[in-house]
């Protein structure tokens, strides 16, 4: 496939280089540098190999492997980072790599943000999640035990490299599991996304296939187009009134977070979001703000490239309070991004606590068509 490069006009320009094979256009993206800090999941050294080999002749390579997954996103892995990169000497004019996936790219870009009050970044998503989600937009933080993303700050990147032939080498359930930020992207912005997803489930998941990079790109417009608009997340953007600007791009996420930390991040997040999409169109629905059939097709669209769609894994009691420190919430009032149609995202504030327990009844494996 050719190239495709999506520009991200912000206040600090840059570029989504999307392709396959692409180690040798990661030096462009770096730039002027004597000094890389290459922070990398450590399970993912081999798969790194070429992209090292690439820099290498170019730039000093510190190479630094991170925790996977979650357990990159504490405090004591950014210290450890911190230090390494003083002993280093890494000053203002040399920059960070994150090579791996969403939580790579998180703690990496919060590195890069707090280090000397910050220092250029280029993102290498190697996975589904990362690629759509975390790598774009500048969003980057750490976990802690009252919840996830509580600490961070906005750090945009320099560069980003998507390198599509890095989805052939996930797990079958990672890709899968990266899905549920693709679709989120259908049902707030771009239906055609989900068009796609139904016209053809298995291509829609399929590495070499044609379906997953058109996917992988109209998502990534997605979050530009949003990114662009409202960076910090204060709405007010032009794409209509009402519209909740950045925030949309949560949806899902007030509940997927909570069952993320109730589960110990043991459900990945893709899962979990899933949940939330689900939980969402239902609370819509109970509230009067979506009809059936757009609330039902979220579950038909996500349970047909095996995303799951039901939960009964914790006591909901628990979820609602770890909602209640979600960062949409608003002194004590609970703030959720629904829809009032397919493409239309809104804030609900403040649901009554009745309906917000019937629709998490309603993911039960049991309840299925209840909406009562």
């Amino acid at each position: 496939m050719t190239d495709t490069v999506l520009p991200v006009r912000g206040a600090a320009p840059y570029d989504v280089v999307i392709g396959r094979g692409l180690a040798d256009r990661l030096p462009a993206l770096i730039g002027d540098a004597r000094r890389v800090a290459f922070l990398h999941a450590a399970d993912l050294q081999q798969l790194a190999e070429p992209v090292l080999a690439a820099i290498r002749p170019h730039y000093d390579v510190l190479a630094l492997g991170l925790p996977d997954g979650e357990q990159a996103k504490t405090a004591d892995a950014v210290h450890q980072c911190w230090e390494a990169l003083g002993e280093a000497g890494f000053t203002r004019s040399d920059v960070v790599v994150t090579f791996g996936g969403g939580a790579t790219t998180d703690v990496g870009g919060f590195i890069a943000a707090t280090w000397l009050r910050g220092v250029r970044v280029v993102h290498v998503p190697t996975t589904l999640l990362a690629m759509v989600d975390a790598a774009v937009g500048g969003k980057t933080g750490i976990n802690t035990g009252a919840g996830k993303n509580l600490v961070g700050s906005f750090h945009e990147p320099s560069g980003v490299l998507v390198d599509l032939d890095t989805l052939a080498t996930l797990p079958r359930e990672e890709l899968v599991a990266g899905m549920g930020e693709v679709v989120k992207c259908g049902f707030i912005a771009d239906t055609g996304i989900l068009d796609l997803v139904e016209a053809d489930p298995a291509a829609s998941t399929d590495p070499g296939g044609s379906v997953l990079p058109e996917l992988v790109r109209r998502a990534i417009q997605v979050k530009i187009d949003v990114v662009v608009e409202d960076l910090r997340e204060t709405a007010g953007t032009s794409a209509g009134e009402g519209h909740p600007g950045r925030e949309a791009l949560n949806y899902g996420h007030t509940l997927a977070h909570a069952i993320e930390r109730a589960e110990d991040y043991r459900i990945r997040h893709g899962e979990a979001v899933a949940i939330g999409c689900c939980y969402v169109a239902e609370l819509a629905r109970r509230s009067g703000l979506l009809a059936d059939d757009a609330a039902d097709r979220h579950a038909r669209v996500l349970a047909a490239i095996g995303l799951p769609v039901t939960h009964t894994g914790a006591d909901f009691d628990a979820l609602l309070a770890t909602m209640r420190v979600d960062k949409k919430a608003r002194g004590n009032v609970l703030r959720f991004v629904v829809l009032s149609e397919p493409g239309r995202p809104r804030v609900l504030e403040g649901p009554d606590e009745t309906d917000l327990r019937a629709a998490y009844a309603a993911l039960a494996p049991s309840a299925g068509g209840d909406h009562g």
